[in-house]
């Protein structure tokens, strides 16, 4: 791999060890001050609605200017945002900041949160770095470093974000995003990037141009099938964004909690290893099926017991697995769309995608407090299968796991043999076998 692209993944680590460590820490923070699972489910739902609002409009950012440049542009954002953040946890009252009906707390909340998601500029950037820097062929493993290194991020935030907490709160975390950031920037400014020129053709008053975009994902057979498909995964996803951490720390100690992810986060690790060295085969589109289908039967029965073990297995398949199948879709979309426009593409797939996992979130916290959680507790459900089960609040959260489960499941199985995944697939291969021999000729 080339050394520049090699500086980038590191200085992206860098980054979204900054990012995932004030997200989960704000996470832990929240529900330890209010004990909320309604809370936790309305943090979520705001990052999600972020993204979804702001990813289109970061692709045509990431189109219209060289890539270096707008990594550096969404670490300084984040710095503004993490500094305001940090003034307002130090100006306002202690007691106004720990009332989920506080408008202080929220303000803090939304600051906090675009800081973060101000990193997703990074996140969209990235791959089309690699369509820039790597040959078609190698792809798939350059996407199997990327998950690599998303998976030593989490590993590194989940060590420290409950410790950051246990110790000095929102405070302690911010400055130490401070730092950190201020170090990321330092070091990009260092890498000699040499990219491609930015396409010029477009006129400035359209540079987001969703219409040429959508006529762009509609010219190319089963990709906006693949996009709806990743929406629905993202859909019941907003579930475990939403709840896992109310599951976890209703197991164990926050301190313990953030131990485990530390441990659990080496499947991303070990993954993107795995996929560095074998690729995921001549049809990504089938690993992203298959892989999707395991993870959802697992999210099916690793919360079927009150089990810390149970728990972790599941987890550990769950992180191993998901970088293959974001690997697999960034592989597909770098080989089918033209590189001018993969950064636009990148923004708009984020946000459809997205755009479902909000309504999940905002829903799935009232429903769990005020509906599964007293149906376990006292209700039907508790009747029914308590005695196997399980009864209490923690049983009620672990329902809503299982039902999620069970329907990504489904919908894996139909998506797998639908004409759009048969398409899509066929569109890729000659887009591959077209690439190999162009290089092969020359």
């Amino acid at each position: 791999m080339p050394k520049p692209f090699l500086h980038c993944l590191a200085n992206n680590m860098l980054a979204n060890i900054v990012n995932f460590t004030v997200w989960f820490a704000l996470t832990f923070w929240i529900f330890l001050e209010t004990k909320s699972v309604f809370a936790t489910g309305m943090v979520a739902g705001i990052y999600l609605v972020l993204t979804a609002l702001f990813a289109i409009w970061f692709g045509s950012l990431v189109d219209h200017h060289r890539k270096k440049r707008v990594m550096l542009g969404s670490s300084l954002a984040s710095i503004a945002l993490y500094a305001a953040a940090l003034a307002m946890v130090l100006l306002v009252p202690r007691d106004r900041m720990h009332d989920v009906s506080s408008p202080y707390l929220w303000a803090f909340v939304l600051i906090a949160m675009l800081g973060v998601i101000a990193g997703n500029l990074r996140n969209i950037a990235l791959p089309t770095l690699v369509t820039a820097l790597i040959a078609a062929d190698r792809r798939d493993r350059a996407n199997g470093l990327v998950g690599m290194v998303t998976g030593v991020g989490f590993v590194v935030t989940s060590a420290i974000s409950g410790l950051l907490v246990a110790w000095g709160g929102m405070i302690a975390t911010l400055v130490f995003a401070l730092g950190l950031s201020v170090v990321a920037v330092a070091h990009l400014i260092t890498i000699p990037l040499v990219e491609p020129p930015v396409a010029s053709g477009d006129h400035p008053h359209r540079k987001v141009d969703i219409a040429g975009t959508i006529r762009v994902i509609g010219t190319i057979p089963g990709l906006f099938a693949l996009i709806v498909f990743s929406a629905f995964n993202n859909f019941l996803g907003g579930v475990f964004m939403a709840l896992m951490d109310a599951y976890g720390l209703s197991l164990m100690s926050v301190e313990a909690w953030g131990a485990l992810w530390a441990f659990l986060s080496c499947a991303f690790i070990l993954s993107g290893i795995v996929i560095a060295r074998t690729g995921l085969g001549r049809n990504p589109l089938k690993t992203l099926m298959l892989v999707n289908l395991v993870v959802w039967l697992v999210s099916a029965v690793f919360t079927i017991q009150s089990s810390i073990p149970l728990l972790a297995a599941g987890c550990f398949i769950w992180l191993f697995l998901g970088p293959y199948a974001e690997a697999a879709e960034q592989t597909t979309l770098q080989q089918v769309v033209p590189y001018d426009r993969q950064g636009r593409v990148f923004g708009f797939a984020q946000s459809v995608e997205q755009a479902a996992s909000p309504l999940v979130a905002f829903l799935i916290g009232p429903l769990t407090q005020f509906l599964f959680i007293p149906l376990m507790t006292t209700g039907a459900g508790a009747e029914t299968i308590g005695s196997w089960y399980g009864t209490g609040s923690e049983r009620g959260i672990a329902l809503v796991f299982t039902i999620a489960g069970l329907l990504g499941a489904l919908a894996t199985l139909l998506a797998f043999n639908s004409r759009y995944y048969r398409m899509l697939s066929a569109t890729y291969a000659g887009g591959r076998d077209g690439a190999c021999s162009g290089r092969s000729s020359g």
